[in-house]
């Protein structure tokens, strides 16, 4: 009866975030391609494996081209800092995507942020042009509110252009 419950456990198929966890841990000492595929073989498919090993590379898992070997395979190493540092997030839903939707979501942030800035820049434009406008209308007041606005805007502007450039 044990060794019925040793063997379901063995042969128990596991989900990806299990897969990539195993590879991480298999990987903090340092692992062959071709080690992990027949470790992990009796739990899951080859494409189950490849999609685990895709996942587990958001989490730290890299390749070590010198240490490349052509039975083997490439090399996986784990970069401690970041795989800790995210760890907890291994089984989220968000992070179990293709790398295809992985990528779209990247380029739909991307554009956003992109548009983001447009906006922001349209807008301290337009406040400036209209201010000015004003001040040579002598509507003094109704100007330097304009102008006070454009600069909040601009100065909106200028900050998601420093963050959005440190993002990338």
């Amino acid at each position: 009866m044990a060794e019925r419950n040793a063997m379901s456990v063995i042969t128990r198929r596991l989900t990806v975030p299990e897969l990539s966890q195993q590879i991480l841990t298999m990987a903090t000492s340092g692992v062959y391609r071709e080690s992990v595929f027949e470790a992990l073989r009796p739990m899951a498919t080859k494409k189950q494996i490849s999609a685990a090993i895709a996942h587990a590379r958001r989490f730290g898992l890299h390749s070590v081209a010198n240490l490349r070997d052509s039975e083997l395979g490439t090399y996986y190493q784990v970069d401690l800092v970041k795989y800790q540092s995210l760890e907890h997030a291994i089984a989220i839903p968000e992070h179990l995507g293709d790398d295809a939707d992985l990528l779209a979501r990247v380029m739909d942030a991307n554009s956003a942020m992109q548009r983001m800035l447009v906006v922001a820049k349209g807008l301290a434009t337009l406040l400036g042009v209209i201010g000015v406008i004003c001040l040579l209308e002598n509507r003094n007041q109704l100007g330097v509110g304009l102008l006070s606005g454009a600069i909040s805007a601009a100065g909106i502007w200028a900050l998601q252009r420093s963050l959005i450039k440190k993002s990338f």
